[in-house]
């Protein structure tokens, strides 16, 4: 039976509700379906897998996201979807200071230990704090999510209702990692030393890059992300130990997330500080892109019109590879992503450009002027 949400939420209340592998499906389906009793409340979402939330929702609901992510792309084309272009680490100062409310959290758990504690799965990243400024706490107990080690662990007390549910979590669509894929992911890993701490973005390419690693020693992974590629390594003992704020995969890495002590999930406060950042050595920061111009400048957000990305962790993990002591930060996308004007917004400036990484090899740009940048940027194009 679904829960009176009612109970909990009224009307112009912010709402957070948990993204990605992390979204209780089961209260989002309640909350839809029971919108109409606090007409008005906001709902604030992340990654959106399994499109619960849709376009015809927003006739009582206000909807807000820093991405557009899976299901949000349509939420952004219909035009009711408001974008935070902040960057990642600021998502959990901006929910303490209430710039974006958080009055009701909906998340999924885990089963309790034999202690009693409920960890919170798959993600803590910015729920964390809303869990902390929160009036409710309503939580998807669900049977399919491993225990985890979180930040924080939750007992009974610390919820306003529970719900037992049992299904498979929200998952991203099957990509396919072809011979492009590959071969971008061989000329990045010429840049990933034994030792090094890795930062990943979403999408296929981390995968690759994680496949074409397993020579590697004594890796490490500190990232908003991890996904199966990093379980992987870490199974083959290429790699040790994982901080993320959450998991994005599928069974095989939440089966080997389940009570493993080696994968440490975190909140933004943590992965994301820049004092954290800046004590890591060999920090090499993954992350992708829309586009990028023949200057070094990324657009990381809108395609064709629509707004698909996000302004995300990048820049704060770029920067932070920038200035670490044998650290570097590679942008790895297809050569035809290299256009001479990029169509969107700029989400990280070229003053922050590092190595750019196509199936036609590595152009580094750091300490390039322009003109040389444009020339090792086409030599690595699909016009190149």
């Amino acid at each position: 039976m679904a829960p009176d949400l009612a109970r909990f939420i009224r009307p112009g209340d912010g709402i957070v509700l948990g993204q990605a592998c992390a979204e209780p499906q089961s209260l989002a389906e309640a909350l839809v379906a029971q919108r109409a009793a606090f007409s008005g409340a906001s709902v604030f979402l992340g990654v959106n897998y399994a499109g619960i939330v849709r376009p015809e929702h927003a006739d009582h609901l206000r909807l807000s996201s820093y991405c557009g992510a899976g299901h949000n792309r349509a939420l952004a084309d219909a035009g009711v979807l408001d974008i935070h272009p902040h960057p990642y680490s600021r998502l959990a100062p901006l929910i303490r200071e209430r710039r974006i409310p958080s009055d009701v959290v909906l998340l999924q758990v885990s089963p309790p230990n034999a202690r009693g504690e409920y960890s919170m799965g798959l993600a803590v990243d910015y729920l964390l704090p809303a869990i902390e400024v929160a009036r409710a706490v309503v939580a998807e107990v669900n049977a399919r999510i491993p225990w985890t080690h979180t930040e924080k662990l939750l007992r009974k007390e610390d919820f306003s209702l529970l719900l037992e549910a049992s299904r498979e979590p929200a998952m991203p669509p099957p990509a396919r990692c072809g011979e492009t894929e590959k071969a971008i992911a061989r000329h990045a890993a010429a840049f990933i030393p034994d030792g090094a701490t890795l930062e990943f973005g979403l999408g296929v390419l981390p995968d690759a890059v994680c496949a074409a690693l397993q020579d590697r020693k004594s890796l490490k992974f500190h990232s908003g992300t991890i996904g199966d590629g990093v379980a992987d390594l870490m199974q083959r003992g290429a790699a040790a130990a994982a901080d993320c704020a959450m998991l994005i995969g599928t069974r095989k890495l939440f089966d080997f997330a389940r009570d493993n002590p080696a994968i440490r999930l975190r909140s933004t406060e943590y992965t994301h500080d820049p004092r954290v950042l800046a004590s890591l050595p060999r920090f090499v920061a993954i992350n992708s892109a829309v586009e990028v111009d023949l200057t070094g400048q990324v657009n990381a957000e809108v395609a064709n019109g629509s707004y698909l990305g996000a302004v995300g962790g990048a820049l704060d993990f770029i920067r932070a590879a920038t200035f670490s002591p044998g650290g570097v930060s590679l942008l790895v996308l297809p050569a035809a992503r290299i256009v001479k004007t990029i169509s969107g917004p700029v989400s990280t400036p070229r003053s922050e450009a590092g190595v750019i990484v196509t199936e036609r090899g590595a152009a580094d740009l750091r300490g390039c002027t322009l003109r040389e940048r444009s020339r090792r940027l086409s030599a690595i194009s699909s016009s190149g």
